[in-house]
């Protein structure tokens, strides 16, 4: 299993080397089922189970990118799937916090298991509509599936100079926060699925 050509896909979108490198050490073949580890290293979303997917690399790479995450920092990620994101994250930031908050049990799971190694990403199996406000507030959040509005409310549970990345309908928007004040950018032209709720 070679990622050589989406490491040569990555560094010729000119995504930052942070971001090339973490690709290049984490196993993306570990996060796919097993029935589609063939295609784990093309650029291309893949199911994975109860109308969830993993997100193509490029994708990724570009929510990243626009995160900015560094080290040290404290970071949640809404809808973390398998956890292939978390150790993306994990590789970047070194030292922080990663909260990982995927609402499907099985995919919370495997992520557990997949990442029990890495001691500072800790996942829960619970719906995130609102947050996670009780470890809050986050250097950073990333919302991975997709929001149905921009989500302004999570702007509460930021540090002042914070950012938010998240999928909204078939964008993705990044928020930077700036004491009170806030800043908007949308990027138009993606696929995601829909952000899941829990069914009343």
């Amino acid at each position: 299993m070679d990622n050589s050509n989406l490491i040569s896909l990555l560094k010729a979108k000119n995504f930052p080397e942070y971001i090339v490198n973490a690709f290049a050490k984490v196993k993306r073949e570990n996060f796919v089922p097993e029935n589609l580890v063939a295609y784990s290293y093309e650029d291309m979303a893949l199911p994975v189970e109860n109308g969830s997917t993993i997100s193509q690399p490029s994708t990724i790479a570009f929510m990243l990118m626009l995160l900015e995450p560094k080290q040290g920092q404290k970071i949640l990620e809404i809808g973390s799937g398998t956890g292939y994101v978390l150790a993306l994250l994990s590789e970047i930031i070194k030292e922080g916090k990663i909260y990982g908050v995927e609402i499907i049990q099985r995919l919370a799971i495997k992520s557990k298991n997949l990442l029990q190694k890495d001691s500072n990403i800790e996942i829960l199996n619970r719906d995130a509509s609102n947050g996670l406000p009780e470890f809050a507030p986050y250097d950073r959040i990333l919302i991975s599936a997709s929001c149905p509005e921009i989500p302004y409310f999570l702007i509460n549970q930021l540090k002042p100079n914070g950012i938010i990345v998240a999928a909204v309908k078939q964008s993705i928007v990044q928020i930077k926060r700036d004491g009170d004040n806030f800043s908007v950018k949308e990027f138009p032209g993606f696929s995601f699925v829909p952000l899941v709720k829990k069914q009343d």
